[in-house]
C-alpha cells in the first residue's frame, strides 16, 4: 500500500494533485498513440508551448509518459503513455462518462443556487 500523508489517508488527493492541471487530462487521452510535439500542439491548440513542454516533462518525470529523441534534422521527438500511464485510461474514461451523466445536474445546480438568495456563510 503506498504511503499517504496524514491529511490524505485514503490517498485520492495525491493521486489528484498528480493528474492536477488543466492539460494533463487531454494529454493522457492523446497519448494512448505516439505523437509528435507538433501534433499535440494541433491536438490541443489552447496549450502554450512552454506550458505543453512542462506538463510533458512533469509527466515524463511520474512515469506516465514515455519519449523518444530520433535526433534527426528537423528535430522528431515523440511521446506516448508508459504502461503505468495507460492504467489512468479507465479512469479518464469513467471520469468522461461521468461529465457526460452529471454536468446537466451541475448546470442546473448552479443556476438554482444563482437564482435563489444564498446562504449566509
Amino acid at each position: 500500500m503506498a504511503k499517504t500523508q496524514a491529511n490524505d489517508p485514503c490517498g485520492v488527493g495525491e493521486t489528484l494533485a498528480l493528474l492536477s492541471g488543466r492539460w494533463k487530462g487531454p494529454l493522457i487521452w492523446w497519448l494512448q498513440e505516439r505523437r509528435r510535439f507538433g501534433e499535440l500542439r494541433r491536438l490541443i491548440p489552447e496549450i502554450t508551448p512552454r506550458v505543453l513542454t512542462s506538463q510533458l516533462r512533469q509527466m515524463q518525470r511520474d512515469g506516465l509518459v514515455l519519449r523518444e529523441d530520433f535526433h534527426e534534422m528537423p528535430p522528431r521527438v515523440e511521446y506516448w503513455l508508459s504502461p503505468l500511464g495507460r492504467t489512468l485510461v479507465p479512469l479518464l474514461e469513467q471520469v468522461r462518462q461521468w461529465s457526460v451523466d452529471g454536468w446537466p445536474a451541475v448546470g442546473a445546480a448552479r443556476r438554482e443556487y444563482s437564482s435563489s438568495e444564498r446562504p449566509n456563510a
